[in-house]
């Protein structure tokens, strides 16, 4: 079973994001934050880790790049609920800093079932590529 690892600080996101996750096969871990995933990431291996970009404690990017330095083969897929971009053209598009910080894909929330599905076993067949 595939393991994954979801880090965002919105309770109802985690909720239904592993409803929708667990509902399709898939095993699943949630904390609340970029520090308790690191923790948690130390502690056991993961298939995926799936991370929220904008949060208090510590944002996706420093947390991307810190599981980046401890796993650096477990794919990471970023998720952000901020849409700035062509929207705000002054706000900078989060997929570059996402795949400059690690991440494998990054998507908009609200996450959409089979998109998230997609994303995981691309990620999934990318790193075994790399392995």
């Amino acid at each position: 079973m595939t393991r994954i690892l979801l880090i965002d600080d919105d309770e109802a996101v985690r909720r239904a994001t592993a409803i929708m996750l667990e509902a399709r096969g898939f095993e699943v871990v949630t904390v609340d934050g970029g520090q308790r995933g690191i923790e948690t990431i130390k502690a056991a291996p993961f298939d995926v880790v799936i991370v929220d970009l904008f949060m208090p404690d510590m944002d996706g990017l420093a947390t991307t790049r810190a599981i980046r330095e401890l796993s650096p083969h477990t794919p990471i897929i970023a998720v952000s609920g901020f849409m700035f971009h062509g929207r705000c053209p002054s706000m900078p598009d989060f997929h570059p800093m996402a795949a400059e910080a690690g991440a494998i894909a990054a998507l908009y929330k609200p996450l959409r079932a089979n998109e998230l599905v997609q994303a995981i076993e691309d990620a999934m067949r990318a790193a075994e590529r790399c392995s």
